[in-house]
């Protein structure tokens, strides 16, 4: 069940985890994350010298040759390098026996790890290293034999936008005749064939793995959300990137970043070499931060000097929406895209420039703008009902606006809000949601969405803090209902002709995190029941 939204921090290193993907090539009986059928032996020595790292070992002993590498104890293969990392709050090393047991033919870890007793009297080979984590990436790199050189990685940051953007990115790929890949925060996929996320992106060595699996499979190109989790903690180190690309900056993610800066500079590592070509917004100061000379530039009609730009916008009633394309040496093309809000051209103007980039052909990039389908993501729900429904993964103050807005411009009648906030989450965003759904909105039913640990009537009630401050000339109806299907129902019942439902901050997720159970639960699919049930009434 997808319940990834808003990626965790540091985890221990081998504690039991959610698991992206199925087995591909897993050993029968054995589950995990996707690996390719074959790997080349790598010798230990090999990744000690290139790595940096300290190695203890008899040094009698034969070669030691490693085929895989996990940092989770339970996912450990014969023949895996076990990452045994520091975690937040128990140390990998702790899962050291268990991986050992299961076949692992080397160890990597930090001296804190080394000293363990598990570790300390084990005859395996252990690379020890200051930064365990900081080195996995091309370490697994290096064992899965550097995939990402083969691909043509196309990786996109940003705040909002990243799962549009690479929906559309795949869909302008596909549309030039290439075999795809897909990472992201609602699925991976390998070739068309559909594996679930975990995380926006996954840990180093199955990122590692799901690139070999797809060079084994025919992929070419590979357009992925990075997330600023993924660039803070290494998940992405020993990936080479054909195109790196930056959406926009705000506020999400502060419990995990100390403050925006920061938050900023994790997203900026993506652009420190490691892409050979770099695609970024410019419509505000921190895309303007990143440019440089060799820049590829985006910008709206507001900006003439960006490289890419979007003019003569129209908005159908139907949520579709024309544009017309500027691209670099005078080249325009009318496209269009099946998605609601300025902000949608804004990613559509984005893909079209990391797909020029790539090699494809503005025919194509139009030719795949028009055909995009992205799940949660200003998603319709259409069933003959007299007003609109839609689904939004909208879970951060901008996103909760710019859904608004979008909205607002197609409509003339009233919008309904259905808005929750995450637990254990950012708490400082929950007010300004609860104030921006206010504000956007003739009537605001603030819900749960993912309480996990937390007291759901506390979140709601940091959330309605927001919302009740805005002035009443100003702001809409509020009312607090715990229940979500209850939320969602109450919004169907209160919505006439012409007017506007929108469920947001779940969007394509399929549970519902409450006290760290996962409960089955789709926006979607109750969302579709809810007005069913109005639509039957009403016969």
């Amino acid at each position: 069940m997808s319940v990834n939204k808003d990626e965790p921090g540091i985890t221990a290193s081998g504690a039991p985890g959610p698991v992206p993907g199925d087995a591909s090539a897993a050993p029968p009986g054995r589950s995990g994350p996707p690996r390719p059928a074959y790997t080349e032996p790598v010798p230990v020595t090999t990744l000690v010298a290139r790595s940096g790292s300290r190695l203890l070992a008899d040094p009698s002993a034969p070669e030691v040759m490693v085929t895989g590498a996990t940092l989770r104890g339970q996912d450990v293969r014969p023949g895996d390098l076990f990452a045994a990392l520091p975690g937040a709050h128990v140390h990998g090393a702790d899962f050291a026996a268990g991986a050992m047991a299961a076949g692992a033919a080397a160890i990597l870890t930090d001296e804190a790890g080394a000293e363990r007793p598990v570790i300390a009297e084990t005859d395996l080979p252990v690379l020890v290293h200051s930064e365990p984590r900081a080195v996995l990436g091309e370490i697994a790199a290096w064992i899965y034999g550097e995939p990402s050189l083969t691909l043509n990685v196309l990786g996109i940051t940003g705040t909002s936008g990243k799962t549009t953007t690479t929906y559309l990115v795949e869909a302008g790929l596909r549309a030039a005749g290439h075999t795809t890949g897909l990472i992201g925060t609602v699925e991976t996929r390998v070739s068309g064939e559909r594996l679930a996320s975990a995380f926006t992106t996954p840990e180093a060595p199955d990122l590692q793995a799901l690139f070999a699996l797809m060079v084994e499979q025919g992929v070419t190109h590979v357009p992925m959300e990075v997330s600023s989790h993924a660039l803070s903690l290494g998940r992405v180190n020993g990936t080479r990137f054909t195109v790196g690309a930056f959406t926009n900056l705000s506020q999400d993610h502060l419990d995990f970043h100390r403050d925006m800066d920061d938050y900023f500079a994790a997203k900026s590592l993506l652009f420190d070499g490691r892409s050979t070509s770099e695609v970024v917004v410019t419509d505000a100061e921190w895309g303007r931060a990143l440019v440089t000379p060799q820049t590829i530039t985006v910008g709206t009609e507001a900006d003439a000097d960006a490289a890419w730009r979007a003019s003569d916008i129209a908005a159908m009633p139907t949520g579709e929406q024309a544009f017309t394309l500027h691209a670099p040496d005078g080249r325009t093309a009318r496209a269009g895209i099946p998605l609601p809000g300025e902000f949608n051209v804004a990613n559509a103007t984005l893909a079209a420039a990391i797909l020029d980039t790539a090699g494809v052909s503005l025919d194509a990039i139009v030719a795949g703008l028009a055909s995009v389908e992205v799940p949660g993501r200003m998603e319709r729900v259409a069933l003959g009902q007299p007003f609109a429904a839609v689904v939004d993964y909208a879970h951060k103050p901008a996103a909760v606006t710019q859904a608004l807005q979008a909205l607002r411009a197609r409509t003339q009648g009233r919008i309904i809000t259905v808005l929750g906030c995450g637990g254990d989450r950012d708490t400082a965003k929950r007010p300004i949601m609860g104030e921006a759904a206010a504000r956007g909105s003739e009537l605001v039913i603030v819900t749960d969405d993912n309480p996990r640990s937390e007291d759901p009537a506390a979140i709601r009630a940091e959330t309605l803090v927001g919302a009740r401050a805005v002035d009443p000339a100003e702001a809409g109806e509020i009312r607090e209902i715990g229940d979500r299907r209850e939320a969602i129902a109450a919004a169907v019942a209160a919505a006439g002709p012409g007017d506007v439902v929108l469920v947001a901050g779940k969007g394509h997720e399929s549970g519902q995190n409450i006290a760290g159970v996962v409960h089955p639960f789709s926006d979607r699919d109750e969302l579709a029941a809810a007005i069913r049930d109005r639509l039957e009434v009403s016969v």
